[in-house]
């Protein structure tokens, strides 16, 4: 990324101070940084401080005199090679989903024909908030790629999604879209959706139900969309794993919660139900510890769960227009597999044998078979899941738009 120039728009918001972090390393990879701070943003952080990072004044004024007589909202755009918004706040993308331009933050954006990357923070509800909804899915059909949010602590006190990504999580999505300039990206405009991980059932407050997905695939899946383009929501289960660069990630713990988050992301494009969700939750949960008793035997009674495939296939307002499911099976994976196509509604299912000895769960490789509506299926050989991921990935592309990826 040596030379590159990075048009970096801090917006204002606590997540501002992160933006110094991100100078700081990006320099270190070779990027050049051109700053604008809204009037907002100068409470959270000081010119000063940006200006010593990025070795470059600071721009804040739309009607400064030297620099529109050069048109600097102009020329700041035209000259950068990448735009980023960080923090993206609520505000800053209700003005660029509107076309509004009243400021030099937002004028220039308008004014902008390079790519641009937005990192979204804000207070958990006002991300979940169905008009910040609206406007980062119009964003992300007008072109606009996302990193983030994360889920987490929030400076306000509050817990969810709507923390800034980190400075090398947004790094890598920067390095990203300078390598891909080039490459096809046949899913811009699209928003999709995936699943992922296990879920936690909990027995009592130390306990739980639960199955031995690593989340892998599924990650892999959501990179492999935003690669393509996609903007991507990852609604996963617990696991180990950081969300993919440019990609929005919803953590939740029980099967209600995924099916609850899956419903307040839509509509999207595509969704791909990999998440290994359990069948089955107890139907009490003890509010105390369940001590044991020598000798004594427990029984625990279940409910079954919600079927978030199903749903999402059958939904009576905003069905993906392509659903892909994921049969992960032992015994006879592909007659499991055809079973659950009927069963479920959804248009495509990938199977896969999760049996012991297979080493899929927690594994880095997977073998699987597509199996399409309108199609024989096709048995894929045994591959890396980052492999399998960009695999299917460029089926969709097929699929929906006659693009190979």
């Amino acid at each position: 990324m040596q030379g590159r120039r990075i048009l970096l728009v801090i917006g204002g918001g606590i997540a501002a101070y992160k933006c110094l972090e991100l100078i700081r390393r990006g320099r270190e990879r070779g990027l050049a940084f051109h700053c604008v701070m809204t009037a907002a943003a100068k409470h959270f952080v000081t010119p000063l401080s940006v200006a010593a990072l990025a070795g470059d004044r600071i721009y804040d004024d739309l009607f400064s005199l030297t620099d529109e007589a050069e048109m600097g909202h102009i020329r700041l755009s035209r000259e950068a090679d990448l735009v980023v918004v960080a923090p993206a706040t609520a505000d800053l993308m209700a003005k660029l989903a509107g076309g509004h331009g009243d400021d030099l933050a937002s004028t220039l954006l308008l004014a902008a024909d390079k790519p641009v990357l937005l990192a979204p923070a804000m207070n958990p509800q006002m991300w979940a908030k169905a008009a910040t909804r609206r406007n980062a899915s119009q964003l992300a059909q007008d072109g606009c790629q996302f990193v983030g949010p994360d889920s987490g602590d929030m400076a306000c006190g509050e817990v969810g999604s709507g923390r800034m990504a980190e400075a090398a999580t947004i790094l890598d999505a920067i390095e990203k879209i300078l390598d891909g300039a080039n490459r096809s990206q046949p899913l811009v405009g699209m928003r999709a959706l995936v699943t992922g991980g296990p879920t936690h059932e909990p027995i009592d407050p130390v306990r739980f139900l639960a199955n031995r997905s690593s989340g892998r695939q599924s990650y892999a899946i959501a990179a492999a969309l935003a690669e393509a383009g996609a903007a991507v929501t990852l609604v996963s289960g617990p696991v180990a794993l950081s969300p993919p660069a440019g990609v929005e990630r919803i953590g939740v713990t029980t099967a209600v919660e995924m099916l609850a988050a899956c419903e307040a992301a839509l509509p999207v494009d595509i969704a791909i139900c990999a998440a290994a969700v359990g069948d089955w939750r107890p139907l009490h949960v003890d509010a105390m510890k369940i001590k044991k008793v020598a000798g004594k035997t427990m029984s625990i009674e279940l409910a079954e769960n919600p079927d978030i495939l199903a749903s999402l296939s059958r939904h009576p307002q905003s069905r993906p227009r392509l659903v892909v499911g994921f049969a992960a099976e032992t015994g006879d994976p592909l007659r499991e597999a055809m079973a659950k196509l009927e069963r479920k509604g959804c248009d495509w299912i990938v199977a896969n044998d999760v049996s012991p000895n297979q080493g899929v769960f927690g594994g880095l490789n997977n073998t699987v078979t597509l199996l399409r509506r309108d199609r024989p299926p096709e048995a894929w050989p045994t591959a890396e899941k980052t492999s399998v991921a960009k695999r299917l990935v460029a089926e969709i592309a097929l699929d929906l738009v006659g693009e190979d990826f």
